[in-house]
């Protein structure tokens, strides 16, 4: 069934449209937590600390690829919905020219820096050595991490949601198979396990690219375009947003591993990995819905549409509270299973990381609201709204009851922050919904 952006949707034609999205953040989850479980099971405990250490660290350098997708698609869904697709194409080619560049520079210094940001970062001795190989592998194809990113959410503006899937399955596999054999079968430890994510983002940034390089039947093609900083001015402003989220997920990323490290030790840091790959893969539900839904509201925003605005904005919260109500059962329920199959070789860590998750578990009634609510305010093209709720959440929220609550209540307490953060979050995100509610009822041109 072929779905059109300017449609009218349903229940059922919402789902279908969005789940290629869906699906495809699902299984970029699963296998970046195979990484973890070949890693871990493998290679062994500190090794799995590296990862988890140095995962943060990639996520920052990777936002550029958050801001132009999310803000990018704003903007290029945007002016597809005003009826100007020559401009929406050099818009589109602008940003993925832009993102190579910017791409090119991190690699760089990503190689030139390890060794130090290791050290900044607490690793010393064989945790150091390990770092340092991880990062310097990790960052050769880092241009094609961040267009797998973006592209992410341009196959949906194009519509073509199913090839973003495809070639994330694509990628996936590979990476899967590639841990099998580099980690599993040859013992190469963490080296192998950045080979398998380098080779799985060069498909999953690289295939597209020559897709949309080439003639082809979607709505977008690469093709000439002039230095508008505008157009630039705009998707960084409109996917700001996506830079906060990024960059303040790594530092809460940060500060957990710092924290652990201090009261726990490496096997805190270990168990926050593991639990990182869970938080992760039920969130990437409803980061798939967002993305997948995202152009929608761009372009329905842009063809001033308030009635579908509304339609769209009514049944992706119902759907949204569905899903949290379904991931807290499983997480209630399959806590030990979960935990078990990562660290079942370690007791103790096991006993750690299943605390770690039942608390957790809590977070899953609320973060799918607040990631919603960010983006979208993001394919409004309110990016400055998107990022308040963004980093309420993770710059202000998190890391000080991060920081604060071991001195108070103990070690354990560091598991709740988290979850406290996400409560907080909701009731601001309520606020901006009610306080911005008349630029979805009454949307304006040029707004």
């Amino acid at each position: 069934m072929q779905i059109s952006l300017s449609d009218h949707f349903t229940y059922k034609k919402l789902l279908t449209f969005t789940m290629p999205s869906i699906l495809m953040m699902v299984f970029t989850s699963i296998y970046n937590a195979v990484d973890g479980f070949f890693v871990s099971n493998y290679a062994g405990e500190t090794p799995l600390a590296a990862v988890n250490l140095i995962f943060p660290l990639w996520i920052i350098c990777s936002s550029f690829g958050f801001v132009f997708g999310a803000g990018g698609t704003a903007y290029v869904s945007k002016t597809l919905g005003e009826g100007n697709r020559k401009k929406a194409n050099e818009s589109f080619s602008l940003f993925i020219y832009t993102s190579i560049v910017i791409g090119i520079v991190v690699s760089i210094l990503g190689y030139i820096f390890a060794p130090m940001v290791s050290k900044m970062l607490g690793a010393e001795g064989e945790l150091l050595e390990q770092s340092v190989l991880y990062i310097r592998i990790l960052f050769l194809l880092h241009p094609f991490m961040m267009l797998q990113i973006e592209f992410q959410e341009f196959c949906v503006t194009a519509e073509k949601p199913k090839l973003g899937f495809y070639v994330t399955l694509a990628g996936g596999f590979v990476n899967i198979i590639l841990d099998a054999l580099l980690v599993g079968y040859y013992k190469l430890g963490i080296m192998g396990a950045a080979i398998a994510t380098d080779i799985s983002v060069f498909i999953g940034g690289g295939v597209p690219l020559l897709y949309f390089t080439f003639k082809n039947s979607s709505l977008l093609r690469l093709c000439k375009c002039s230095l508008d900083f505008k157009a630039l001015f705009k998707a960084i402003t409109n996917g700001i947003s996506e830079l906060v989220n990024s960059i303040s997920g790594a530092i809460v990323g940060f500060l957990y591993n710092y924290q652990l490290m201090i009261y726990i030790g490496e096997k805190g840091v270990a168990a926050f990995g593991v639990l990182m790959y869970v938080y992760f893969f039920f969130q990437s539900i409803f980061i798939g819905y967002a993305f997948g839904s995202a152009p929608l509201f761009g372009f329905n925003f842009g063809a001033r549409k308030a009635s579908e605005l509304k339609n769209l904005l009514s049944k992706s919260l119902k759907l949204i509270l569905f899903f949290s109500l379904c991931m807290f059962f499983i997480g209630a329920v399959f806590s030990s299973s979960i935990s078990s199959l990562f660290t079942s070789y370690d007791e103790s860590l096991f006993k750690l990381t299943k605390f770690a998750l039942e608390i957790c578990t809590f977070a899953f009634l609320f973060f799918g609201f607040n990631i919603f609510g960010s983006a979208f305010f993001t394919a409004l093209s309110d990016g400055i709204t998107s990022a308040k709720i963004a980093g309420f959440r993770s710059l202000l929220i998190e890391p000080a009851i991060i920081m604060i609550l071991p001195k108070f209540f103990g070690k354990d307490s560091i598991w709740w922050a988290v979850v406290i953060a996400e409560v907080v979050c909701i009731l601001v995100t309520a606020f901006y919904f009610v306080k911005k509610r008349e630029l979805y009822l009454n949307p304006k041109p040029n707004y």
